[in-house]
């Protein structure tokens, strides 16, 4: 998707019950970052997110393998990552729908995952950051991808931001 076809989208200025879904170019290029992903790992790790109309360059991607909590079957997400604390940290702001996004569902049904950043992977576990933490890592977050504040804004849900919690010894 060109920037200006995400900026047509933003300027329809929706209502916030009126973005529940993601555009369909949207959706496409998300599926071929997670198709590379998973034949190129090492090229997928860093992605330009301006063909989803978010510009700033390109990001540290991460693929996310997480249990279907109604189907039972294994899937897998391509999803920005950030580290801050020690913590490797993806956020559930789905572009700022009202609907969370499914990964976050099934890491909320069970929060054994496994994650591979570039060619390295291990098992994980998500783990849902609240409180008074949760203001650092949201700044640290919006400060290193200025568009997750927009996707707040968006929508009337307070955005998860999920550690993912490696075995002891193991750095990714």
């Amino acid at each position: 998707m060109t920037s200006e076809k995400m900026d047509a989208i933003r300027a329809k200025d929706l209502a916030k019950d009126e973005f529940k879904d993601l555009p369909n170019l949207v959706k496409d290029e998300l599926e071929k970052h997670r198709q590379l992903y998973l034949s190129d790992p090492v090229a997928a790790h860093y992605w330009d997110p301006v063909v989803i109309g978010t510009p700033g360059g390109p990001v540290a991607c991460l693929l996310l393998h997480h249990l279907g909590h109604k189907s039972g079957v294994w899937r897998n997400t391509a999803l920005q990552y950030y580290r801050f604390n020690g913590d490797i940290l993806i956020v559930a702001s789905r572009g700022g729908t009202e609907e969370p996004p499914s990964w976050y569902l099934n890491l909320m049904a069970n929060n054994a995952c496994r994650i591979q950043v570039g060619a390295n992977g291990s098992s994980a576990v998500a783990r849902v950051i609240t409180g008074e933490a949760r203001a650092a890592y949201w700044d640290h977050i919006s400060r290193e991808q200025p568009a997750q504040i927009e996707y707040q804004q968006r929508c009337r849900r307070e955005i998860p931001i999920i550690a993912l919690d490696l075995p002891e010894g193991v750095r990714l």
